[in-house]
């Protein structure tokens, strides 16, 4: 029996929830009981429309019954097999299907894939593939990795110590000899922009400074996010992302491309790698590899990087890494289902049939109170406010739990608002967020 099938509400106490203020969520909860399309209903019977992809993840929209019946018959089949030593083909056959759309130019495609659990641990596999990688080829002196301000990139100790965000960093000890690229916000020079700004590609040789102050012997890779997303939808300068890869490609620095956000259509193109024209060496994904089905996440090499490691003693263990559920059969399950919606309904470039609709129906909320900027890149938005004086982020989360009370599921960070619909969304949808989030900050004070 489920919580919501319960005559009484559950009890709130025994979960500690992830990044929530648990003592307000516990006083007040928001509870969801089901999901269908576009919506979520709630556990008192409201539909909420679903402005966030769930958590940037449900990008065919929910209660895709193809995905529960692909993993049904895989559970029913075999539930579990290991993955050391040992394989099972869905595994195989999935990692197939993403070869063939892996991001890079034929011939030149990050078609090897390492198989994870979730975002952040895509991250520390990526991170730990290019310290390898660096040593297989003899410049074991290219320990450093180089994040970016304001870059979010999970919650492992390698993520917390390339990411970015104060709070993420401020208890834990990050590893030693991380360092940090200046962001690309200029709210000053690219307010309220379409696309991708016009100023700031320069910002990208603040790595040729940190290659000065370290020495490009010491530094293995660089990783940013295409598009920051947890930090409210920061988009990259024209040229910005081309000028890193050359900066990158000048000193032996791997570039590593966080998509865990961006990947599988979130631009109109199936990787913003594409969408960008910029290959990185390395891609993080996870979210909507199985359209938030089962956890799951895949990071995607190029054989350069791969096939660096493929020497030694034919028994050698290659990449001393992994995890019990890499390549979970379930997983993998949901992951070709996925796959397969996607392709069917041509959901990968549907951002770009929409992107010019949406951007017009998010811009439209410019001149309302508190609202100080707007930018918007595919089927993604951030609205930015003005912080209340003396509470920072105060503001935005009042909009955020007056939009559920009127029956839309928006996301927060500080005083940012972020967007990122399902790609099965309508233009009708539209009207409708861009209401109710206006009627909300009309409200808020």
């Amino acid at each position: 029996m489920n919580a919501h099938d319960k005559p009484n509400a559950p009890v709130l106490d025994s979960y500690w929830m992830p990044f929530t203020a648990n003592r307000q969520f516990k006083a007040t909860p928001r509870l969801l009981a089901s999901a269908e399309g576009m919506h979520y209903t709630s556990i008192d019977g409201r539909p909420i429309l679903d402005g966030t992809a769930g958590l940037w993840c449900v990008n065919a929209g929910h209660g895709r019954r193809q995905i529960a019946a692909a993993v049904e018959r895989q559970l029913s089949a075999m539930d579990f097999a290991p993955s050391f030593q040992m394989g099972h083909p869905i595994a195989f056959d999935f990692a197939e299907r993403l070869a063939e759309i892996a991001p890079g130019p034929a011939g030149a495609k990050l078609d090897r894939i390492f198989f994870t659990g979730s975002g952040s641990e895509s991250v520390d596999t990526a991170l730990k593939i290019a310290l390898a990688y660096q040593r297989s080829i003899g410049q074991g002196t290219r320990t450093r990795l180089i994040g970016r301000e304001r870059g979010y990139h999970g919650v492992g100790f390698g993520g917390i110590s390339v990411g970015g965000i104060v709070n993420n960093r401020r208890v834990f000890p990050q590893l030693p000899g991380s360092d940090h690229l200046r962001h690309t916000h200029d709210p000053a020079k690219n307010a309220f922009v379409k696309g991708q700004p016009e100023h700031g590609a320069e910002l990208a040789d603040d790595l040729e400074r940190l290659v000065a102050l370290h020495g490009a012997e010491t530094i293995a890779a660089c990783i940013v996010e295409p598009v920051a997303g947890s930090t409210g939808v920061l988009i990259p300068p024209k040229g910005y992302l081309e000028r890193l890869r050359a900066i990158c490609d000048k000193h032996g620095i791997l570039l590593i491309f966080d998509e865990v956000i961006t990947g599988f259509g979130r631009l109109g193109a199936t990787f913003a790698a594409d969408y960008f024209g910029v290959t990185p060496d390395i891609v993080t994904t996870a979210k909507g590899l199985t359209n938030g089905a089962i956890p799951m996440g895949a990071v995607f090499a190029s054989r350069k990087v791969h096939d660096a490691l493929m020497h030694g003693p034919e028994g050698q263990i290659e990449l001393f890494h992994g995890y019990t559920y890499s390549g979970h059969p379930a997983a993998c399950a949901a992951g070709i289902a996925t796959l397969d919606i996607y392709r069917d309904e041509d959901l990968m470039t549907r951002a770009a049939e929409l992107q010019q609709d949406w951007h017009e129906a998010m811009h439209s909320l410019k001149g309302l109170p508190h609202v100080i900027d707007i930018r918007t890149i595919g089927l993604i938005a951030g609205i930015e406010l003005s912080p209340r004086d003396g509470a920072p982020g105060a503001r935005a989360y009042d909009v955020f739990v007056d939009c559920f009370e009127r029956g839309l599921l928006i996301r927060v960070t500080g005083d940012i608002i972020a967007f990122s619909p399902p790609l099965i969304v309508e233009k009708r949808h539209f009207g409708e967020i861009v209401w109710t989030l206006g009627d909300a900050l009309k409200r808020v004070r």
